[in-house]
């Protein structure tokens, strides 16, 4: 009976065998190898930037439809909804001989190279196939489109989540480090915007590789494939850099593990595991969530709903309501149009260049104003004051539209300067709230999931399911939404707005601090995060 008590009581679940404490406190990592980590996201954002500028005219240039342009976008948050979690559930228990976060992050860099190949080649490769160049559509080749872009947005979900996980278990059990870790990590990503849009807006990169031009691919494909050769460059260098530089001990479930400067270090033997299945692990993992956890997810749902209408239409809203151009108009209005989403670019680049600025000093303005979670909670006002201003910026450009006959046809004029300024001045602002975003509940995720009973990746993956599930509502309600109030984008925005003041409200109101940081030698952890 005593033996049959204790097998018994060896038989602890993966989720239980995470919660025990090891001998020892994880010790933080270097600064520098954080550093090089966190500089992956340089890499993976280049190749965001490049989809928001360029592959949308590269989508109505392969003929796709524009009823259908909207679902491929929705790749982005399936992919994201689905293969974080998985990831991450697979990468806390990876026994790889090279660690367990960094197989997941090289192969996420292989498929990113793999899958942009794909899309700026698609044009030749449907020709190569049988693409008509007279032809409008060319099915071959949105085929090999639509192939490449799901694998890319699957494999910046293999680099983010594991990349994130990566920081943390860097960082040990020390909550500064792992802010400064998702703060470095905001930064390159701000980074990675600046040389996308700086890249994107450049028009003769493909003087460079002059192979490019063919003729399935005209200058505009031509000047995508060379953007795409950088951000493949770009993003290789660093993660080889990165990888061969900051090194994981193999991770064994027969015996404890600490992480000691980002390396696992067998302890004793432990008992026994019971390996429970993916989809148990997530709901487990979710009905074992500890109360700060919950308010977390429901802040950041929150700030995502927020957050997706501008990120989404940013620059049409500067193309038709600040500029008064029409996508389906003619000529002349189609140029107005074309000349606000420039603006809206430059826009981007302001946004991208305060969101760099701002990640460096999260933690000084966190001390300055009290904790993290009163700065998250002062940003998301700032968020909802700048969506609700942008009523105020598109009411004063109708007010002042000026109107000119071109040929007996009466178009509008560009929209004056200080409206013009208004309209920057929201995007720069932006970046401050955007950066806080990007880093704050990323840090409380790894902070909190010590209780949660899951490991990193799987607690961010968890996590991420709180910034897709807004993303496709936002996705597939705005369109609707927009058209019950008469159109435009400004529903949407003072939609925005609201969520982000309620979110603001719950995060200085109901979610929790979290705790002091304390000396690593008094310090208790849960499991080897």
């Amino acid at each position: 009976m005593e033996n049959s008590s204790t097998t018994k009581h060896n038989k602890k679940t993966s989720l239980q065998l995470q919660q025990q404490a090891p001998a020892s406190p994880p010790r933080p990592s270097p600064l520098k190898k954080i550093v090089l980590v966190a500089a992956i996201a340089a890499g993976i954002q280049f190749g965001w930037a490049l989809q928001l500028s360029l592959l949308t005219p590269y989508v109505q240039l392969l003929g796709i439809p524009h009823k259908w342009a909207s679902l491929i976008w929705l790749c982005g948050p399936i992919s994201g909804m689905l293969v974080q979690p998985i990831v991450g559930y697979h990468s806390d228990r990876c026994t790889s001989r090279f660690g367990r976060r960094r197989p997941f992050i090289a192969a996420g860099a292989a498929l990113v190279a793999t899958a942009v190949v794909l899309i700026g080649f698609a044009a030749d490769l449907g020709h190569l196939f049988g693409d008509s160049l007279g032809n409008e559509m060319k099915p071959r080749a949105i085929v090999v489109f639509v192939i490449g872009f799901w694998i890319l947005d699957v494999a910046n979900n293999m680099l983010q989540g594991p990349c994130r996980a990566f920081l943390a278990d860097l960082s040990g059990n020390n909550q500064k480090k792992t802010r400064t870790a998702n703060a470095f990590f905001s930064f390159f990503m701000a980074v990675g915007n600046v040389l996308g849009f700086a890249a994107g807006s450049y028009t003769h990169l493909h003087n460079i590789f002059p192979f490019t031009t063919t003729k399935a691919c005209d200058v505009y494909c031509a000047n995508l494939k060379s953007c795409f050769f950088f951000s493949i460059l770009l993003l290789l260098t660093i993660t080889s850099i990165a990888l061969s530089y900051v090194h994981e001990k193999p991770w064994s479930p027969e015996g404890n593990a600490d992480i000691q400067g980002g390396e696992l270090e067998e302890e004793e033997p432990a008992a026994e595991a019971t390996p429970i299945p993916f989809f148990g692990e997530i709901f487990a993992a979710l009905k074992d969530l500890k109360r700060a956890m919950w308010i977390l997810l429901l802040v950041t749902c929150l700030n995502w709903i927020a957050w997706f209408p501008f990120l989404l239409f940013d620059t049409d809203w500067m193309g038709r309501e600040v500029y008064g151009g029409d996508s389906q108009g003619n000529n002349l209005v189609l140029k107005l149009y074309n000349n606000g989403v420039r603006a809206g670019a430059l826009g981007l680049m302001l946004n991208s260049v305060v969101l760099g600025f701002t990640s460096l000093v999260v933690e000084l303005l966190a001390r300055g104003v009290g904790g993290v979670k009163r700065l998250w909670g002062i940003v998301n006002f700032l968020l909802a004051f700048c969506l609700a201003m942008t009523v105020l910026v598109t009411k004063l450009a109708k007010s002042s539209r000026r109107f000119a006959t071109v040929d007996g046809v009466i178009i509008p004029l560009p929209p004056p300067a200080g409206v013009k300024a208004g309209a920057l001045s929201l995007f720069a602002v932006l970046g401050i709230p955007l950066a806080v975003t990007y880093s704050i509940p990323f840090a409380l995720a790894s902070i909190f999931s010590s209780s949660s009973g899951a490991g990193q990746g799987l607690s961010l993956g968890v996590l991420n399911l709180a910034i897709v599930l807004p993303q496709m509502l936002v996705s597939l309600g705005s369109g609707p939404f927009d058209a019950m109030f008469g159109g435009g984008n400004l529903p949407a925005f003072v939609f925005g707005a609201i969520a982000a003041a309620a979110s603001g409200i719950f995060a200085l109101t109901m979610l929790p601090s979290p705790p002091p940081d304390v000396p690593a030698a008094k310090t208790a952890t849960a499991g080897f995060h």
